[in-house]
């Protein structure tokens, strides 16, 4: 094996599991001709993973044989690559807080960046922009909260948030309510309406 593909792969192989690499990490290298012909040779050989426009990644190999990375790993990659946020889909949010007991079945994530697809061997993953509102709080239990409140809808905010209330966190659910001047108006409606109800629970 020649060195570019050698040093690639050797990079590559360094990374935890969903660690991307990038021809243009390689530019130093040679020529970006010369590059590009080493990923393609090394995808061939199953020794990448092209998973989207630029971008790849080391299989995983274990003794049942080898097999793409775990889709939340990857997005987690990107999203310290690119500087954006991303976070699970409202769907995954609700089944994480038990406010439905639904599986998605596709792999979504929202992002603060522009929308695109990742392919991970069998599986697609499908990466959408959010507004900023949807991300605003983070990746914590409160941000996962926003995504899933906007997921379940406004005809279901008012149970939902009374579920919220009993199992977040009180940090997380402070962190919610401080945050409600940037939501949608039906949920910061929702959410100051149960901080009324609270109060007068005492």
């Amino acid at each position: 094996m020649s060195t570019i593909p050698r040093s690639i792969l050797s990079h590559a192989k360094s990374l935890p599991e969903g660690g991307l690499v990038s021809p243009k990490e390689f530019l130093h290298l040679g020529s970006r001709a010369a590059v590009d012909q080493a990923f393609s040779r090394l995808t061939k050989e199953g020794k990448l993973l092209r998973v989207g426009r630029g971008i790849y990644v080391t299989p995983v190999s274990s003794r049942f044989g080898t097999r793409a990375p775990a889709p939340e790993k990857v997005v987690q990659s990107l999203a310290v690559q690119s500087g954006e946020v991303v976070a699970p889909h409202g769907a995954n949010a609700a089944n994480a807080l038990g406010l439905t007991q639904q599986v998605p079945i596709r792999e979504v994530y929202l992002t603060s960046g522009r929308s695109r697809k990742l392919s991970l061997g069998r599986y697609e993953v499908t990466v959408k922009h959010a507004p900023r509102w949807m991300l605003a709080l983070g990746g914590g239990q409160a941000g996962t909260a926003v995504r899933a409140l906007a997921w379940m809808g406004p005809t279901h905010v008012r149970e939902s948030l009374a579920a919220l209330r009993r199992t977040l966190p009180s940090t997380e659910w402070q962190a919610l309510t401080a945050g409600r001047a940037g939501l949608p108006s039906w949920m910061a409606r929702a959410i100051g309406e149960a901080i009324v109800e609270q109060e007068i629970r005492g």
